[in-house]
C-alpha cells in the first residue's frame, strides 16, 4: 500500500500558467495520490489582488472559479486578504514548497526573486516558471540551495513543457556538450514558419500569432531575440556549468527577415529559424541568438509553427534532439508538476 506524503505548498501567480497548474491539481489529484503517493495541499496563493491563506488547504477549484469571474484571490471566502503581499506570505506561512509563476521582471527580478530567496532561506523547495530570477541571480540562488539543503527546479523556464533543462542536467550529466542548439521561443518560430509556408509578410504573420495567442500585444522581447537569449543563459548555467550573462550573448532578432529572404533560403534548400546556440571554444562557450539558415533536414528546420526544440551535440551520447508541440500553457504547468514529482519521488529514490 502506498504511503501518502502530504506536501503543503504556496503558489505565487495565477495567470495562464498558474491557473493551469491549479487545474492540474484538480485533474491529477487521484493519480498523484493513488499512483505516486503525493497529496499536494494548497495552503497559500497570491496574485495582484492580495493573498488567500488557509493552513488546512484552499480549494483549487474555487480559486480557478474566482479567476474565471475576473476576480482575484483576495475575494476567496473567509481566507482572502486584500492587499496582502506574496513576499509576506512566503515569510510567514508554513509550507514545504513554493511554486513561483509570477510574470518575469527582467529589470530586477521582483517580486519573484525575493520570494524565491526567502523560501530557500526558510528551507522550502522551490519550483519556478519565472525565468527572470535565474537570469539575474543564478549563482546566488544556487548557493542558497546548498546552504539550506533544498532544491530549486526550473524546467518550465526554458521552452515551456519541453524537458530541455532536465534532459541536459540529468540524462547528459556525464557527457561533454560541445554544441547546443535550440528553438526556444514559440512566437518567433510561429511567425517565421507561417511566413515560409503561407507566404505571409512579417506583419501579417505577427498579427496571426497575436490573434492565436502565441504573441503578446508588445512582442518586442520575443521578436528581438531577448526571450531566447534569457533562456540560453539559464541553459548555460544549469546544463553547461558556464557562468553566462545576458551581456555575453550576441543577439539578433527576426524583424528584418523578409518573405524574400525566406524564398531565397528555400531555393537553396534551407529554412530560416531563430536559433539559440552555445558553441564550445576551449574552456568557454560562444553564445548567440540569431536567424540561421538551416539545412532542410536539420531537426530544428523541420519544426512546425507551434513547436520548440533543442539539440545537444555530445561526446558520448551522440546527438540528442527533443521537441514539443505546445498549443497552450498547459505543458508549461505540467513541467512544474514534473519538477515537483522529481523533488519528492525521483530524487529520493536515487
Amino acid at each position: 500500500m502506498t504511503t501518502t506524503q502530504k506536501v503543503p505548498l504556496l503558489l505565487i501567480g495565477v495567470g495562464n500558467v498558474g491557473q493551469r497548474f491549479l487545474e492540474l491539481l484538480i485533474r491529477k489529484r487521484d493519480t498523484l495520490c493513488d499512483r505516486l503517493g503525493l497529496e499536494l495541499i494548497l495552503t497559500g496563493v497570491a496574485d495582484t489582488s492580495g493573498v488567500a491563506i488557509c493552513p488546512t488547504g484552499l480549494d483549487p477549484q474555487q480559486v480557478v472559479q474566482l479567476k474565471a469571474k475576473g476576480q482575484g484571490v483576495a475575494a476567496y471566502p473567509r481566507w482572502g486578504q486584500s492587499g496582502g503581499s506574496a513576499l509576506e506570505m512566503v515569510r510567514t506561512t508554513e509550507a514545504d514548497l513554493l511554486l513561483e509563476a509570477s510574470p518575469a521582471n527582467l529589470e530586477d527580478g521582483q517580486p519573484g526573486l525575493s520570494c524565491i530567496e526567502t523560501a530557500l532561506s526558510r528551507g522550502m523547495h522551490v519550483v519556478t516558471a519565472n525565468k527572470a530570477p535565474l537570469v539575474l541571480a543564478f549563482p546566488r540562488l544556487l548557493t542558497l540551495t546548498r546552504v539550506h539543503g533544498v532544491q530549486l527546479r526550473f524546467d518550465a523556464t526554458v521552452a515551456g513543457g519541453l524537458p530541455a533543462v532536465n534532459l541536459g542536467q540529468r540524462d547528459l550529466a556525464a557527457a561533454e556538450i560541445y554544441r547546443l542548439e535550440g528553438i526556444l521561443n514559440l512566437t518567433t518560430n510561429y511567425i517565421l514558419t507561417r511566413m515560409a509556408q503561407d507566404g505571409l509578410s512579417y506583419d501579417e504573420a505577427l498579427a496571426h500569432a497575436q490573434a492565436a495567442g502565441h504573441a503578446e500585444t508588445d512582442p518586442s522581447l520575443d521578436v528581438e531575440g531577448w526571450d531566447a537569449a534569457n533562456k540560453l543563459v539559464i541553459l548555460a548555467h544549469s546544463v553547461l556549468d558556464y557562468p553566462a550573462t545576458l551581456a555575453g550573448v550576441a543577439v539578433e532578432g527576426i524583424t528584418h527577415v523578409t518573405a524574400e529572404t525566406l524564398r531565397q533560403a528555400a531555393a537553396e534548400g534551407k529554412r530560416v529559424k531563430l536559433v539559440a546556440t552555445a558553441e564550445r571554444d576551449g574552456d568557454r562557450y560562444n553564445l548567440s541568438v540569431r536567424p540561421a539558415w538551416l539545412d532542410a533536414d536539420h531537426p530544428l528546420a523541420q519544426l512546425g509553427p507551434k513547436q520548440m526544440g533543442i539539440v545537444y551535440h555530445t561526446d558520448i551520447s551522440g546527438v540528442i534532439t527533443a521537441a514539443i508541440v505546445e498549443e497552450t500553457p498547459l505543458p508549461t504547468a505540467s513541467a512544474m508538476l514534473r519538477d515537483i514529482i522529481d523533488i519528492y519521488l525521483l530524487s529520493a529514490a536515487r
